[in-house]
């Protein structure tokens, strides 16, 4: 995170350096509508994403603060992912941008 304050000079530059990504607002939607996920369940509701893209993404969500990952010591391994305060404040954002992309829809 610290990079990424140090990179931009602009909070709207510093907004997009976390949340952009072709995945990473797809991620913190659908941890915002189920709460919690494991790795699979990303995986299968996340279409075209890579178990590669995936892992990078969940990776750089939680150095930035906006997910937190729960391991569970049992074998199988069991991952599951959440969002923390930063992410869930994110939200607000996100609606707003739910209802543009809806009306964009409509009005093409």
């Amino acid at each position: 995170m610290k990079n990424k304050l140090e990179k931009y000079n602009c909070p709207l530059g510093l907004t997009l350096g976390v949340i952009g990504g072709k995945y990473k607002v797809m991620i913190i939607w659908f941890l915002y509508q189920n709460k919690v996920l494991r790795y699979n369940e990303l995986q299968k509701t996340i279409k075209g994403i890579t178990p590669k893209m995936l892992i990078s993404q969940l990776r750089e969500l939680e150095e930035d603060g906006i997910i937190k990952r729960k391991v569970y010591p049992i074998v199988p391994p069991k991952v599951e992912y959440s969002l923390t305060a930063k992410g869930e404040s994110l939200i607000p954002i996100l609606l707003e941008m739910k209802k543009w992309g809806e009306k964009y829809k409509s009005n093409t």
